[in-house]
């Protein structure tokens, strides 16, 4: 019989430690230590790769937030916040030596100040739920991700999210008016308030899209808008992706800014057709939806300029929307497309970058070779009007090979949007997806940089350690960047 180890007992002592200190400041069932109770915490949307936290701890105060970074902070424990996790990129993939800050009782609307056309909410409210709380006297918020129904307005924050209306209305960072922040010492601060611009440096929007790398965000106040007088849906079916891509470049071209623009190819008018019934043509390459709003004679107008242009570019079917009902019906099938995709393949990889509009039709044409290249099939869903890529690469995780295929193929895709002028990311953000990508963007000094702006907001490196930089530094080192052996201190991911 061969003997087996004995636990490490300082190990088991310092958890056991840490689990009772939580749990003074959040008493009852706010901390999660049984690792059946923690396994929904054990991954994101980004399934792939999964690991259960050292403990799970879900405040409900600011106070408490506070108590726990502090306590935190001077024991050089790691944190990784969480919202509804939602978030495709590995933002909230957890830490076997960390504590996840779940942030789900956060889930109150605070105040609805329409004076001043803003609302006040906590971050466990969903991106749909601030909309809710407000249609009723004609306002809604404008930024509308696929995942509205679910995702958070704190997820939101983190991940700078966009949506289909982002053409026009802007991305998060142009719909937040202000923040409360924990930083990781427990100190108690705020960025902005319900005025347009706040005085000082522009923390507001360093604090939009950084990822839980700089902060906990325990309130946010965001700017809501008045429902436009008429809005109408363009349904435009195209014999080629190429042809549809060069419509969304000439409708921007030609001054017009849409209330939304998105495209779908073939394989995702499909799924979503068979899942939703939104009427979609079956006999096209490609499809767009261009919503037009505002004035119903502006709209008028704008519905038949976008037409010519569509039937300037190639366009064999074209539809408006005559009523409300079909208007979201037109959307509802774009808005299910990923759920939809997911009924025709066993695994997806839901892939997120952004290209200079003017390229996609060459990006559409490589992403085919590169499909043949790696034997993958893969159905896209884009933000037309704003560049930002949704490719759904296909795969089957039971088959050996090939999940690893699917990530190579989605780094090139990644890699190719670089290439023609883009981004990395456009709303998903890194997190541990892309953060060994980061060096075909930025060079060491850029990283650098960036890197000392989080050690300025955390001075240790504990909040959500091994997420969008590609190497592990101690911020205390910051000075000579000093990496341990010269190479990266990440383990390889848990994989699923």
């Amino acid at each position: 019989m061969v003997a087996m180890p004995a636990p490490d007992t300082s190990v088991l002592s310092r958890r056991e430690a840490i689990v009772s200190a939580l749990r003074e400041i959040v008493p009852g069932e706010g901390v999660i230590a049984n690792d059946v109770a923690m396994r929904p915490y054990e991954s994101d949307g980004l399934t792939a790769y999964r690991q259960l936290p050292m403990v799970v701890v879900l405040p409900e105060t600011t106070e408490q937030v506070s108590k726990i970074l502090s306590y935190c902070y001077e024991n050089s424990i790691k944190v990784v916040p969480r919202g509804a996790g939602t978030s495709l990129s590995g933002g909230a993939l957890p830490l076997a030596d960390g504590v996840l800050l779940g942030m789900g009782k956060f889930n109150k609307v605070l105040e609805i100040d329409y004076p001043n056309r803003a609302v006040v909410a906590q971050p466990g409210v969903t991106n749909l739920g601030i909309t809710k709380a407000v249609e009723g006297s004609g306002f809604y918020y404008a930024p509308d991700p696929s995942s509205q129904i679910a995702c958070t307005i704190g997820g939101n924050v983190a991940e700078n999210s966009g949506g289909v209306h982002c053409l026009k209305y802007g991305l998060t960072t142009n719909n937040v008016l202000g923040v409360e922040m924990v930083l990781m010492t427990g100190e108690i601060v705020r960025f902005g308030g319900k005025h347009l611009d706040a005085e000082g440096y522009d923390f507001l929007s360093l604090i939009i899209g950084s990822e839980g790398l700089l902060g906990v965000v325990t309130e946010v106040t965001v700017r809501i808008l008045k429902k436009p007088e008429t809005a109408r849906a363009l349904l435009v079916g195209f014999p080629t992706s190429e042809a549809a891509g060069d419509c969304v470049a000439k409708i921007i071209g030609a001054g017009i800014i849409p209330g939304g623009m998105e495209m779908m190819d073939k394989p995702a008018i499909h799924a979503a057709e068979a899942f939703v019934h939104a009427g979609y043509p079956l006999d096209v390459e490609a499809l767009l939806i261009v919503e037009l709003d505002g004035p119903e004679a502006e709209c008028n107008h704008l519905i038949e300029s976008v037409s010519a242009i569509a039937k300037g570019c190639g366009a064999v079917t074209l539809r408006a929307s005559t009523s409300e009902e079909e208007r979201l019906k037109f959307w509802a099938g774009r808005k299910a497309a990923f759920p939809a995709v997911g009924r025709i393949s066993p695994d997806y990889y839901c892939m997120d970058g952004t290209i200079p509009r003017a390229k996609l039709p060459l990006v559409l044409s490589r992403m085919r070779e590169l499909s043949e290249k790696y034997g993958l099939l893969v159905a896209n869903v884009f933000h037309a009007g704003d560049g930002n890529l949704h490719p759904l690469i296909l795969y089957d995780a039971n088959k050996e090979g090939e999940l690893e295929r699917a990530e190579n193929f989605g780094s090139d895709i990644l890699r190719l949007c670089v290439e023609v002028g883009g981004v990395l990311t456009g709303e998903h953000g890194v997190g541990v997806e892309k953060r060994d990508l980061m060096p075909s963007m930025f060079n060491k000094t850029d990283l650098d940089q960036q890197l000392r702006v989080k050690c300025a907001f955390d001075d240790k490196g504990l909040l959500n350690p091994g997420k969008v930089f590609p190497e592990l530094h101690r911020c205390a080192e910051m000075g000579r960047m000093h990496v341990h052996g010269g190479k990266t201190a990440f383990p390889d991911l848990p994989r699923f």
